[in-house]
């Protein structure tokens, strides 16, 4: 019977792994806003369409507020991907897609929340 102890704990470790796997989300809240794993805050654009599968930022929009890459094929929701023009996935927040700003030089700065009205530091 001793040998079936070690074999049902290994068991029971693989089953619960998928679930330690799945509650992770690739972002986290800190100070009301989304945050990046370096806590690097996340914005959207309001030229986006949610669930377009697209980005309107592009060129040097793009240099100026890179692309949230994605780090996973398939996130859980409400997380998603879109595919760039360039093939790269960047991954979106509610379908959509997410950046960061230049400009904001160390976590917790917010400098790009509502710049030309068209930029929103993520709150929910």
């Amino acid at each position: 019977m001793k040998p079936v102890l070690p074999a049902l704990a290994c068991l029971l470790g693989l089953l619960s792994f998928p679930l330690l796997a799945a509650a992770q989300a690739p972002l986290k809240k800190a100070d009301g806003v989304l945050v990046d794993a370096k806590g690097m805050t996340v914005y959207t654009f309001a030229k986006d369409s949610a669930d377009s599968g697209k980005s309107a930022c592009t060129g040097r929009c793009a240099e100026n507020w890179p692309p949230v890459p994605a780090t996973e094929a398939q996130p859980a929701a409400p997380y998603s991907t879109v595919t760039r023009e360039d093939g790269s996935k960047q991954l979106a927040y509610k379908g959509k897609p997410l950046y960061t700003f230049v400009k904001d030089k160390k976590p917790g700065d917010k400098s790009g929340d509502k710049a030309m009205n068209a930029w929103h530091a993520v709150t929910d």
